[in-house]
C-alpha cells in the first residue's frame, strides 16, 4: 500500500510540474511595474485556458498534500 502512494505522489509531482509550465506566463515589464500598472493587471478575470490550468494546478496541489499526509502517517506505523 505504501509502494502504491509512493508512485501516486510521484505521479502527481511529475504533473504538477507540466501543469505549472504550461501555464500562460505575465509579461511585465519594468516601467509598467514602476508606474503602477501591474497593480491593475491582477485584478482582471482569468478565462479560458488560464482559468482552467490554474484550476488544475490547485486541484493536483491539494492532491499531492493529501497523499503527503497519508505517506506521512503510514510511515510513522
Amino acid at each position: 500500500m505504501y509502494n502504491l502512494f509512493m508512485t501516486l505522489i510521484i505521479i502527481v509531482s511529475i504533473l504538477i510540474i507540466i501543469a505549472t509550465m504550461m501555464q500562460p506566463q505575465k509579461q511585465q515589464d519594468a516601467l509598467n511595474a514602476l508606474s503602477g500598472g501591474a497593480v491593475f493587471s491582477g485584478q482582471t478575470k482569468k478565462r479560458g485556458f488560464e482559468a482552467f490550468m490554474e484550476k488544475v494546478t490547485a486541484v493536483l496541489l491539494v492532491l499531492f498534500f493529501a497523499l503527503a499526509i497519508v505517506l506521512a502517517y503510514m510511515s510513522s506505523k
